[in-house]
């Protein structure tokens, strides 16, 4: 199997219509085997799977370095996508800031392409917006950046669709990359009818829900951040597994897995709403990975996408405890 292509905004970057999230092969989900994480990235390239999606966050610059030898060694195949804006601190592991200073920028760019080896990446994102600094300000730094050689094409994340409309008209946005699944429709406000009018791809992230959607979603592992997100805990947790029936009914009926069933319908909206759409659920297991895979292919039924349509309103919680630092909490 190979995967069908797409592109990415108007830069002449194609792309497997799916892609692979590499966050949680460095931390936030347990512990995890560094040797079938390589393993699942070269499955991945056989897969037909070409975006690879990493941040300098990710491990504190464990995920970028984790990546390089890959990379490097399929550097014509893999298109390489990492972030700059959050900030963590060491003596504070639940510290996170924000910072999209033309400074601070070009101090991360230069950062990610040595732990990266390479000498351009393909998309850089604005990982998380800062409001202390105008948005137009902050790409005109990374307009620069595309006109030094260093980066190739721009994305955003978590941005309004007012917000994109005012990046694009100071440089082409390529990607726009938010969390988007069955149980985060958010982003159908502004942000997607925004980037399916300008061109824009959309790569959504969690589009498994962080795993909850496959109905296997085990939190244990005390090093699991999930078990400090709302929707993961306590009575929400019950209820939102409540939500899960049509998922489970669509799957035993076709034989396929909830997962692949939550994925299908990410990759429907690429036609719900004209754009181009390459999720990129996370995972360290080359069968999770087939799995994955296999559903960008699968074609849900109008009676499935409609059986499927109200699970989003009536999720409980938050997708985080505080949502100041989302598109939605800036509309």
């Amino acid at each position: 199997m190979t995967l069908p292509t797409t592109a990415l905004g108007t830069d002449g970057i194609e792309v497997g219509v799916q892609g692979l999230g590499c966050m949680g092969m460095s931390e936030f989900y347990g512990e995890s085997d560094l040797t079938e994480s390589r393993a699942t990235l070269e499955r991945a390239l056989e897969l037909g799977i070409t975006l690879f999606d990493t941040a300098d966050i990710y491990g504190s610059g464990h995920n970028e370095e984790f990546l390089s030898d890959f990379v490097r060694a399929n550097r014509d195949r893999v298109v390489l996508a990492t972030k700059f804006g959050i900030i963590r601190k060491a003596e504070d592991p639940a510290y996170r800031g924000f910072d999209n200073s033309p400074g601070y920028i070009r101090e991360s760019v230069d950062g990610s392409l040595r732990r990266l080896g390479v000498d351009v990446i393909d998309l850089y994102y604005m990982h998380r917006r800062d409001p202390q600094v105008p948005i137009e300000d902050t790409v005109g730094v990374l307009a620069e950046l595309v006109a030094q050689g260093k980066v190739r094409a721009l994305g955003l994340s978590e941005v309004t669709g007012d917000e994109l409309r005012a990046a694009h008209a100071v440089h082409p946005i390529a990607a726009l990359q938010s969390e988007w699944s069955l149980f985060s429709r958010d982003v159908e406000r502004t942000a997607v009818p925004a980037a399916a009018e300008l061109g824009v791809a959309f790569v959504p992230y969690s589009p498994l829900g962080r795993g909850f959607l496959t109905g296997k979603l085990n939190t244990a592992d005390p090093k699991d951040w999930r078990r400090q997100m709302p929707r993961f805990s306590g009575d929400n947790a019950a209820h939102n597994a409540e939500l899960l029936g049509p998922l489970a009914a669509i799957a035993e009926a076709r034989g396929i897995t909830q997962a692949q069933v939550a994925l299908a319908w990410v990759h429907a909206q690429a036609d719900v709403h004209n754009l181009p759409v390459v999720p990129i659920p996370g995972t360290r297991s080359r069968n999770r990975l087939a799995e994955n895979a296999a559903a960008a292919t699968l074609a849900l039924t109008a009676d499935e996408l409609a059986t499927l349509e109200p699970i989003a309103d009536k999720v409980a919680g938050p997708r985080y405890a505080d949502m100041s630092f989302t598109s939605a909490g800036r509309e």
